[in-house]
């Protein structure tokens, strides 16, 4: 698969293609995070580059990018900010999830996730606690993810449709350290849908186990969860917490569905 085929396969989605560009390039200019000329963002997206100056200018325009007209490179600008204001003040879970993501860093030394799940698609960061160990998991707020890898991934799986082999084709393109095979992942599918939380030991990142327990706004089991919370160490240090850490995870995540229902 290709580094432009996302892009490409949103545009032939989208009814709106001019704005699954500009989004595109909005995430683009985020995760880089120092400012790109018009060449490097047409390129990094497969973007024709008047079409990508096009995009770029109308964002300018709107003020959620910057242009420095001394060195021709583009930058997200201070509007974005209103937009993420926006979301942050609506969205209960971050304020709810906060807490446990920091209990359980501070007992366990784990790196904390609170992640919102979108259907099949994608995760993306919106909580975290970081451990004061010196792992630490190289992501912040607002990374974006697979939805099927991982643990997290698993979870989505477990909850979100009783049909794996239609998932097969989404699995078989995921990226992993060390990949499961087919069956395995699908045994681990079965265990989290019976034991509420998920296990990923070493497959997603070589050396790294993530665990992860979802979590639904309108109730437990109501639906495709809409969130999860998720804890990452270093294998070989956590196999002797990993049930009190499951523990931990599902007692929170339960807690904080039944806060989002209510």
């Amino acid at each position: 698969m290709s580094q432009t085929d996302p892009l490409e396969d949103a545009v032939r989605a989208s009814k709106a293609p001019a704005i699954a560009r500009a989004a595109a390039v909005l995430r683009l200019l985020g995760k880089r995070g120092s400012p790109m000329g018009v060449q490097a963002v047409a390129r990094e997206l497969g973007l024709v580059p008047s079409t990508c100056l096009y995009v770029l200018r109308a964002l300018v325009a709107e003020e959620f990018v910057a242009f420095d007209p001394d060195t021709k490179r583009y930058a997200l600008d201070a509007g974005v900010l209103t937009l993420a204001r926006g979301w942050l003040k609506r969205d209960q879970f971050n304020d709810l999830a906060q807490g446990p993501l920091d209990r359980i860093s501070r007992e366990f030394g784990l790196t904390t996730l609170g992640v919102q799940v979108f259907g099949l698609d994608h995760i993306i960061v919106t909580a975290m606690a970081e451990a004061s160990e010196a792992f630490q998991l190289s992501t912040q707020v607002g990374s974006r993810f697979p939805a099927l890898v991982s643990a997290t991934g698993r979870c989505i799986a477990a909850f979100g449709t009783r049909d794996l082999e239609g998932l097969r084709p989404r699995f078989e393109a995921l990226r992993w350290d060390l990949a499961p095979s087919w069956e395995e992942w699908c045994a681990q599918v079965a265990e989290a849908r019976q034991t509420g939380v998920a296990v990923d030991e070493g497959h997603y990142i070589a050396g790294v186990t993530v665990i992860a327990a979802p979590v639904w706004k309108g109730g437990r089991g109501n639906g495709v969860p809409t969130h999860a919370l998720v804890a990452i160490g270093i294998g070989a240090t956590l196999r002797g917490e990993m049930e009190r850490v499951k523990q931990a995870l599902v007692g929170a995540a339960r807690s904080l569905s039944d806060h989002l229902a209510g």
